[in-house]
């Protein structure tokens, strides 16, 4: 499957080569601003996935939670990045793309390696609610500047194309990253199970591995997003407004009797 993969994607690249019209020109990828919006995402994307398959295999393998109630305690979560996302835009105005960018990710980062902590015999106030709100304002912080930039210095008929591609990077991201993961905390969990440790305690070690090892994708992600620089994010200049074509002069009535 792999190979047949790699053989579809070479032949997508030469489709898209000779085609007179192709979907994907590549002559798009020499914007460096939209390059980096995308790696960004990519690395960003292989850590969230992440995070919420060993978020809900913690809650429920190790604490025991059901899978509703699992899904309810990441609650908070959800809507911490949907109110982070509306602060995101003035911050943005205020303080500028990248620091807003770079801030959300840190604390993304910082989230991440808050969950690392957490115990065999957790307790969702005490161990997980905390981290769950870092990383909302992170993420919450860190997708609207990203969203941002992956179409900046773009033009409007490729608006569609570049908000396409930083939707697939997230999505590649997210399955590369995963299977990296999952590779991990399983690697870490056998040999411990190896060793006759406890299950939980097996289990608990291997999720640690894997949520610093997402914290390593969002590190990836920090320095994907500081080759940014500030001068390049500029959108493009407007079309200039046609002018109206001046009005003729209507000759006014002499008056009768009047010099000519």
């Amino acid at each position: 499957m792999l190979v047949a993969a790699v053989l579809l994607l070479a032949g997508f690249v030469l489709i898209e080569r000779l085609a007179s019209a192709p979907l994907v020109p590549f002559a798009f990828f020499r914007n460096e601003t939209v390059r980096a919006a995308n790696t960004t995402m990519l690395a960003t994307g292989a850590a969230v996935i992440g995070l919420f398959y060993f978020l809900s295999l913690y809650m429920q393998k190790v604490l025991g939670y059901t899978a509703i109630q699992a899904g309810a305690s990441q609650l908070p979560l959800a809507a911490g990045i949907v109110l982070a996302a509306g602060i995101a835009s003035p911050l943005v105005a205020r303080i500028g793309i990248r620091t807003v960018l770079l801030s959300g990710l840190a604390m993304f980062a910082g989230g991440l390696v808050w969950f690392a902590q957490v115990p065999v015999h957790g307790a969702y106030i005490a161990n997980l609610l905390g981290p769950s709100l870092l990383v909302a304002l992170g993420l919450g912080l860190a997708f609207v500047p990203i969203t941002i930039l992956s179409v900046a210095g773009v033009n409007d008929r490729e608006y569609g194309l570049a908000s396409g591609l930083v939707n697939t990077a997230q999505q590649i991201g997210g399955a590369l990253g995963l299977a990296v993961l999952a590779t991990i905390a399983t690697s870490r969990t056998n040999h411990l199970l190896a060793s006759r440790h406890p299950l939980d305690q097996a289990l608990t070690s291997g999720f640690h591995s894997a949520f610093l090892a997402a914290g390593g994708f969002v590190l990836l992600a920090i320095v994907a997003a500081a080759t940014i620089g500030t001068r390049r994010v500029k959108r493009p200049a407007p079309a200039p407004r046609p002018t109206a074509s001046p009005k003729p002069e209507t000759p006014r009535p002499r008056p009768a009797g009047g010099p000519p």
